[in-house]
């Protein structure tokens, strides 16, 4: 259980908080305190405004990997943030049963004990599935929970829900109805290893080294020649598919062959005759001009055979053994069938030659074996009219946003040029198809339930494609089809998917023209696309290459948010990360820094201290400074998480912790807190509290658990910051002059400290500066916060004058509105100084230029925001007046 303020936000003491970020301290626990809390749950607010989000469902093969990691992260980065803002958020989990992965990793197994599924039977094996869920199920749980994910478990889906798998039927038996789905003998993609049925984009294309063989093909009639010879020569790269030949086909329009077309063939091995047919599908370009047809392993031969109502004859078994069809090598395994034909060829001289080659073959994206083009009996979506609706809606209100725009581009490409699915698999775990055979008159039934007479009814062995189920996940997780279920009138349609760009083709595609179809929306308003994680070299993570990395391994030796960070920090949307162990290291020691910083101001801060600003009256220009600095992060960070633009806010916190919050104002504090002035104290406690506690909850979507701990340990109410009020912008606090004050402040430090670096001046070592001010503002604010140039700068004198004169041998900087002079005589060398000066002389002439160069972009000017043309033309200013500066400054020396 979560402690209330009470226990854990009197930890006020060094004590309480060690003195390095520990990340098991920290993440030990907590996740099940949310989890008791019930923290993740919707808030059941009717007034509020509704914002969902689905998981996309890991496949239960295995354990997550650190893209698994990357996504989810994401979609808890806006969920959290959209939860604090006061939406009622919904993160609905889940997990898809994967048919085929699954099934090919459980039949693995099962090899390594000598069994095979058909020694178990279907019933005994799909129990063995069920078993292997569970296990990966709960391992994924465990993930989930190390990586600090806000999901509803409540709500949790699995594909082969009842729910889900009513949902799956009502769909196969509308489009059935509507003549979308239909049954029928194709080419297919074929895994003689899976034994299944694969749709185009589940073949992964591979080189691999091959050869063209050249080989006689007989004519029938002695008298019949071509260039003098008795046979034509024909070149394939699959001689394995001979036996199924029943043409050779040429070019109607190749002037070479027309007097050929007609004449008959004899099949090299076989003996059978075969015709030689004219067919526009032939290239005269490609080869001989001269292909031959065999329709039952070829795709392009099936069209050509349909064309001219020509044989199919299937040679190969479903495991890629050849069949009775060929002739003497039956029984022999594809490959081993090659090498005996092309012997048996070349005995009897049919062989011409073997040309090498290296050429593009298909392989199953599951079994990685070698996929063969099959005829076969499968169940087919008509994919056109649903790929039409989905593009035309894509011009209306009710549009799906790519996030990057495009990858919008390879959606419509994919739809436009959308093949008929395949959603039938030869496989025992996944959705049985809801069709029924008659056993006696061949009749098929298709419902959503079993025919009336079981008895006489044999339904359909095939399971269907584990996408076919996904595609309908946005909404048949809400509890569709019952289209009054209180989630699918609530949260549907969904807010924002979050999926890598490989599966735009597997998964978008496909939910939104279900979606469409079948609810008349679409599945989710914008769709934020990642890329890939690679190792540091730009590889892709993969086990043959043993470059693959564990998330959980990365959590346990540098904590999760510090994953987070690193993961949310990666890329800009749509592109790629490369994970380095020296990123992670980065990620550490950020959050280390920003313990230390929280340690201090805990320390600091006394048991009544609110997160409340003390009376604006109250501040000096440190905390106008701050203030307005956290209001403009609050502003910044707000609108890039709205746009995913997650790297960037990255960035914009980094710079606002580390630099403006831990290196300058924590630093100034330190003045006030160690100060005898009681009411000052107070109030620097009070800013401290107020900066660090809005902080924590911009960090907190990103990085949850330390920003918990380290919140939970302030001394406030709260009682988590999972519902705690995510921060807004208050105008009033956004000051633009005391930001451009505290930067001329912060660069007078600066300059100061440079200067005495670069000729080994310590700050422990007073020493005289003079500052010659060109503005009474300037002098005006160096005046006023002499104590932080004190403190800083350490001069053992300091004098802030308009009329200073530069001594001969000093040390200058050119800041905005100042010239800093410090007198090291000892320490400097005038030659030295010169090219120093000079250097900076050129360094201010370099932003001249390229402010005027904006300028003088039309384009820039005429487009730009106009404070951003107005801050273009201060810069430029103040880059011509410190180069005059400077300019000056080389001739006073060089003068002598």
């Amino acid at each position: 259980m979560l402690k209330e303020s009470k226990g854990e936000n009197q930890m006020t003491s060094q004590s309480k908080m060690s003195t390095k970020y520990d990340p098991k301290q920290v993440e030990t626990g907590r996740y099940q305190s949310w989890l008791a809390e019930k923290l993740f749950r919707p808030s059941g607010n009717q007034q509020a405004k509704p914002y969902s989000v689905v998981i996309p469902p890991p496949n239960v093969t295995g354990k997550l990997h650190l893209g698994h990691a990357w996504d989810t992260t994401l979609q808890d980065m806006i969920i959290r943030q959209k939860r604090m803002q006061g939406y009622d958020t919904l993160w609905l989990p889940g997990m898809d049963h994967a048919g085929i992965a699954t099934q090919a990793k459980v039949e693995a197994r099962l090899a390594k004990q000598g069994i095979s599924r058909y020694d178990l039977g279907r019933d005994k094996f799909v129990e063995t599935v069920w078993k292997w869920k569970k296990e990966y199920a709960d391992i994924i749980h465990q993930q989930w929970a190390k990586l600090g994910l806000s999901l509803d478990y409540d709500r949790e889906r699995f594909t082969l829900d009842d729910g889900l798998s009513q949902a799956v039927r009502r769909v196969f038996v509308a489009l059935y109805k509507k003549g979308l789905i239909y049954r029928g003998e194709y080419i297919i993609n074929w895994d003689p290893k899976a034994r299944t049925a694969l749709s185009d984009i589940e073949v992964i294309h591979k080189d691999v080294k091959g050869a063209f063989y050249h080989v006689k093909y007989p004519f029938l009639d002695p008298k019949d020649t071509y260039q003098g010879e008795h046979y034509i020569e024909i070149a394939t790269t699959r001689p394995e598919t001979m036996m199924g030949d029943v043409a050779v086909a040429v070019n109607p329009s190749d002037q070479r062959y027309q007097s050929l077309v007609g004449k008959m063939l004899v099949l090299p091995l076989q003996g059978r005759h075969i015709p030689i047919i004219a067919d526009d599908y032939v290239d005269p370009e490609f080869g001989t001009g001269m292909v031959k047809i065999t329709p039952a392993h070829d795709p392009n031969d099936f069209g050509v055979g349909n064309r001219h109502n020509l044989e199919r004859i299937n040679t190969m078994n479903e495991d890629a053994t050849m069949n009775e069809n060929a002739g003497k090598y039956q029984g022999l395994d594809r490959f081993a069938a090659r090498k005996v034909m092309v012997s048996d060829l070349k005995d009897q001289g049919y062989l011409l030659r073997i040309e090498p080659i290296v050429h593009s073959v298909g392989h199953s994206e599951r079994t990685g074996v070698q996929v063969e083009a099959r005829l076969s009996t499968q169940w087919f979506v008509k994919m056109k009219p649903l790929a039409a609706a989905a593009l035309k809606n894509q011009q209306t209100a009710d549009r799906v946003d790519f996030v990057p725009p495009r990858f919008e581009g390879t959606f419509t490409q994919w739809m436009e040029n959308v093949h008929d699915w395949v959603i039938s698999r030869q496989l025992w775990w996944g959705h049985q198809i809801p069709a029924w055979y008659h056993k006696k008159t061949g009749e098929v039934y298709v419902g959503e339930e079993a025919p009336k007479d079981p008895e006489n009814w044999k339904q359909d062995p095939d399971v269907l494609d584990t996408w076919f189920s996904s595609a309908l996940w946005p909404f048949s997780t809400m509890g569709w089809p019952n289209e009054n279920a209180a989630d699918y009138k609530r949260y549907f349609p969904t807010d924002t998917l979050v999926t890598g760009y490989d599966i735009i083709f597997f998964w978008v595609s496909r939910m939104i023209f279900q979606s469409l179809e079948f609810t008349g929306r679409r599945p989710f308003k914008h769709v934020l696309i990642h890329g890939l994680i690679r190792d540091e070299q730009g590889r892709k993570m993969s086990k043959s290459l043993g470059n693959g990395i564990d998330p959980m391994d990365v959590i346990d030796k540098y904590g999760a948010d510090a994953l987070r960070w690193f993961l949310s920090n990666g890329s800009a949307p749509g592109q790629d990360v490369r994970f380095s162990y020296k990123k992670m290291d980065a990620a550490w020691n950020f959050i280390n820094k920003i313990w230390n910083a929280s340690r201090f101001v805990i320390m600091n801060l006394a048991d009544d201290t609110t997160a409340t600003l003390p009376a604006k009256t109250t501040w000096k220009l440190a905390d106008k400074w701050i203030i307005s600095r956290l209001n403009q992060t609050i502003s910044e960070v707000t609108r890039l998480f709205d746009g995913f633009e997650f790297g960037e806010a990255g960035r914009t916190l980094y710079n606002f912790i580390w630099n403006d919050f831990c290196d300058w104002y924590i630093e100034m504090s330190k003045q006030d807190l160690n100060g005898n002035d009681q009411a000052l104290k107070n109030k620097t406690q009070h800013i401290l509290c107020y900066v660090l506690d809005q902080t924590l909850r911009l960090l907190h979507p990103i990085m949850p658990f330390v920003t918990e701990k380290i919140w939970l340990t302030m001394p406030h109410t709260g009682k988590s910051l999972v519902t705690a009020a995510y921060p807004v912008v208050h105008p009033e606090y956004t000051d633009p002059t005391a930001e451009k004050q505290m930067q001329n402040l912060i660069e007078l430090i600066k300059v100061v400290r440079n200067s005495r670096a670069e000729v080994n001046a310590p700050l422990s070592s007073a020493i005289e500066i003079l500052i010659k001010t060109t503005s009474a503002t300037t002098k005006q604010i160096f005046e006023d916060n002499q104590d932080y140039i004190d403190r800083f700068c350490h001069p053992r004198k300091l004098t802030i004058a308009s009329d200073v004169k530069a001594p001969k041998l000093s040390l200058t900087s050119v800041i905005s509105g100042a010239e800093v002079y410090l007198p090291l005589a000892d320490l400097i060398d005038l030659d030295e100084e010169i090219k120093r000066m000079q250097k900076e002389a050129a360094k201010f002439a370099s932003e001249v230029e390229r402010a005027k160069k904006k300028l003088a972009n039309q384009n820039f000017v005429a487009k730009a925001p106009e404070k951003v043309v107005a801050e273009q033309k201060a810069k430029l200013t103040e880059y011509q007046v410190k180069e005059a500066a400077a300019k000056q400054r080389i001739k006073d020396l060089q003068a002598g």
